[in-house]
């Protein structure tokens, strides 16, 4: 098989990793890729950006793998899966209807009400008076979210009534441009998060190994959200019971819902969770796989992936399953002086050391030059690790990142040691 993923990112080199470990593969093409992917046995970078959706179907039409996988939530967004099934090719990812689940917040709220799915108590505003009202209404602590893809960082978690006006009348003034124009201003749910994701045909779905995401930029869950600075599986706070629990009462409504509304939705879905004192509850979803939870579940997925997804594509998921390797994994991410804002570019990375089985670098922001890889964007690099326990899976990742250098890295000290329930959710 041939396989063409699309995106840049840690997430796409870890599938793209994965991938071409499939015996079932002979070649896997990544558009655009980085340095890592440009590395990786069996895989090809192709130069063409995410946004070009143009290009995208051309490639897809003049390659014509046997398999496309959408990594990033922009292109899903766009429509690029409706291009590629229209063109006849066989496509991983929801389409424009589907993906409409992470490109509008307000559209997600109205779908969970519709559908009873448990989530924060919210209201959807698209002016500065109706903002200030709600606030108002709501002297506690408020979560202010951009409608539209934001790159992670469209939530302003609001500790106060000041900060809350704040964050809305900046993100109605143009702070993420076009997707501020709408916003949905939340209560502030308390727990802990954790992100669920399956791979679904529709109908059935398989689940992956549960992970916990760390979005705030600074050790303790201080500092603006981000992309996602690390992130650990399994979460910490998923037990058996549980999982069975957010399956009966998120997941599959979710799907019940969707094929209600008409939509058949194939491929990745990322249930992002606050689990509180009364349950799970949806802060978010997203309509690929998390970044980076890829990297510490890639690590641990102890199955091939390719025919998982093959399955999903064909309508033909229902008895399957997928195979966890019992040790935990856990991921630091290493960002570039700058991020979330703008970040340094060019800074020439050394210290990557060898790979092994149980310690991965994925590259994100990097780029290849003929003499050696480069920062290029904000999130750089991924260290993954496997342990026989999370503190072993923390030393091994920390161990690794610590030998990295490029000017002006930095990075959370504290992944995988949660401080006890205590924030509010924002993704």
């Amino acid at each position: 098989m041939k396989i063409l993923i699309i995106g840049s990112g840690g997430r796409e080199h870890a599938l793209a990793w994965k991938m071409a470990q499939s015996p079932l593969v002979r070649e896997v093409l990544v558009a655009p890729g980085n340095a890592g992917t440009a590395t990786e046995r069996k895989t090809r970078n192709i130069a063409i950006g995410i946004q070009d959706l143009d290009g995208l179907t051309a490639l897809a039409r003049a390659e014509r793998p046997d398999l496309t996988v959408i990594g990033p939530e922009a292109p899903l967004v766009a429509g690029l899966a409706d291009r590629l099934q229209a063109a006849g090719l066989s496509c991983l990812g929801p389409t424009r209807d589907g993906a409409r689940l992470e490109g509008s917040k307000a559209f997600t709220k109205a779908f969970l009400a519709r559908h009873g799915i448990p989530t924060a108590a919210a209201a959807t505003v698209t002016t500065e008076a109706q903002a200030q009202a709600y606030i108002d209404a709501h002297p506690g602590p408020l979560v202010v979210k951009a409608d539209g893809l934001a790159a992670g960082k469209g939530v302003v978690v609001a500790p106060d009534s000041g900060q809350a006006k704040a964050a809305a009348r900046a993100m109605l003034r143009g702070a993420f441009g076009d997707a501020g124009s709408t916003l949905v201003i939340e209560e502030c749910l308390v727990g802990v998060e954790a992100s669920y994701i399956i791979l679904t045909d529709g109908q059935s779905y398989v689940a992956f190994p549960t992970s916990e995401d760390h979005k705030r930029l600074e050790d303790g869950d201080r500092g603006p959200n981000t992309g996602g600075m690390g992130a650990f599986s399994p979460a910490s706070a998923i037990t058996p019971a549980l999982e069975d629990i957010i399956r009966q009462t998120i997941i599959e409504p979710t799907l019940a819902g969707l094929r209600a509304d008409g939509c058949r939705y194939t491929g990745f879905l990322y249930a992002g969770l606050m689990i509180t004192a009364d349950g799970p509850k949806v802060l978010e979803f997203n309509c690929r796989f998390g970044d980076p939870e890829t990297q510490p579940v890639m690590m641990r997925l102890a199955c091939d992936l390719v025919p998982l997804i093959e399955a999903a594509v064909c309508g033909r998921l229902a008895g399957a399953a997928v195979r966890i390797d019992p040790r935990p994994a856990l991921c630091v991410v290493l960002a570039s002086a700058g991020y979330p804002g703008e970040p340094a570019d060019g800074k020439p990375i050394t210290g990557l050391g060898e790979d092994t089985p149980e310690c991965k670098i994925f590259h994100a922001g990097t780029r290849a030059t003929p003499e050696g890889p480069v920062t290029s964007g904000g999130r750089v690099l991924g260290v993954a690790a496997l342990g026989e326990d999370l503190q072993a899976a923390r030393a091994a990742a920390y161990g690794r990142a610590r030998a990295v250098r490029f000017q002006g890295a930095q990075f959370r000290r504290d992944i995988g040691n949660r401080l006890p329930p205590g924030d509010c959710g924002g993704a």
